[in-house]
């Protein structure tokens, strides 16, 4: 892993798990998603993973027209690096995936690097009144469904995106063999270093939210990469900010953000995502450690600078 004396903070806005009825907090219409986004670049969020959201219903869209009301607001109010998705929501087609970052054209995308069992059903049981008719089939139907990431689906967003307009990628490990997965993409030269690997833990289909296996994720990631990669640490729910403080304490980069856990602390629902920011920031600066500026990551990850984009 790369020594940086910095600690990027990414803030995940809104992602395309949780929906509306989890949580009266979570951003939806391009207002919301626009003014969270800000404010969490304000609280320290050197990086804004984005996705969209139908402003009527709330269900994930991939329609560039919709991510195009809020990321030129976004790039204008602050300087955060925006990162716009390629995983979207489930069941959508990789055309679908890839309509929003080929029009915008980011300095970062995630991606993720394999396909998987991604079950998010258990939380439906959690509730009985929905705001919103698509929530519980949304939820529930994931006990069927793999999210696809084929070889050829990563080849062809490492090509169409970052070999086309110069977008790099936080490459996204839900488990082990993700790493070894980009790192046949490394040994292809597809991928050229500095690599964001943000490490992922606690998604049912995915390695388990287990210190043992932080550790083991960063020993791999070292092995494969040496210090080409500058490695972050998400987990979700309960699991977020303890998995990000033994990130942080290991010499890692954080993400927060409704995407990833809806609550504040145990019991208490975020009412927006800069809280998230501010706490894992006052976490990480009692750590004697410093957050990174929006600049400082754009170096640390090689970015080609948020001129540059198109939006």
């Amino acid at each position: 892993m790369a020594r940086n004396d910095k600690v990027i903070i990414s803030c995940a806005v809104t992602g395309g798990i949780h929906t509306p009825t989890m949580s009266d907090g979570l951003p939806v219409t391009p207002d919301e998603i626009a003014r969270q986004s800000i404010a969490a670049a304000e609280a320290g969020a050197a990086i804004i993973h984005l996705h969209a959201r139908d402003p009527e219903t709330g269900e994930p869209t991939p329609d560039p027209n919709v991510f195009m009301q809020f990321l030129p607001r976004i790039k204008q109010s602050c300087d955060a690096v925006v990162n716009v998705t390629t995983g979207g929501g489930l069941n959508m087609t990789l055309e679908q995936r890839l309509a929003a970052p080929l029009v915008a054209k980011p300095e970062m995308c995630s991606l993720n690097m394999g396909s998987m069992n991604f079950g998010i059903f258990p939380a439906a049981d959690k509730f009985t009144n929905w705001k919103h008719a698509w929530e519980e089939p949304y939820l529930r139907n994931t006990d069927d469904f793999i999210f696809r990431n084929t070889f050829r689906d990563i080849e062809r967003i490492l090509k169409d995106l970052g070999e086309a307009h110069g977008t790099r990628f936080e490459f996204e490990c839900y488990d082990i063999g993700h790493l070894y997965n980009l790192a046949h993409f490394v040994d292809r030269g597809l991928v050229k270093p500095p690599f964001f690997i943000q490490s992922i833990f606690g998604i049912l289909g995915g390695i388990g939210a287990d210190l043992d296996n932080l550790l083991f994720a960063r020993r791999t990631a070292d092995r494969l990469f040496g210090d080409d990669y500058v490695w972050s640490v998400l987990a979700a729910g309960r699991h977020q900010m303890t998995f990000c403080t033994n990130a942080a304490m290991l010499g890692g980069s954080v993400r927060v953000g409704l995407e990833d856990s809806l609550y504040l602390s145990k019991g208490k629902l975020a009412n927006n995502n800069a809280e998230q920011v501010a706490k894992i920031r006052r976490i990480v600066e009692e750590l004697s450690l410093d957050i990174a500026t929006p600049d400082e990551a754009r170096r640390m990850l090689a970015l080609k600078g948020g001129d540059n984009v198109g939006f």
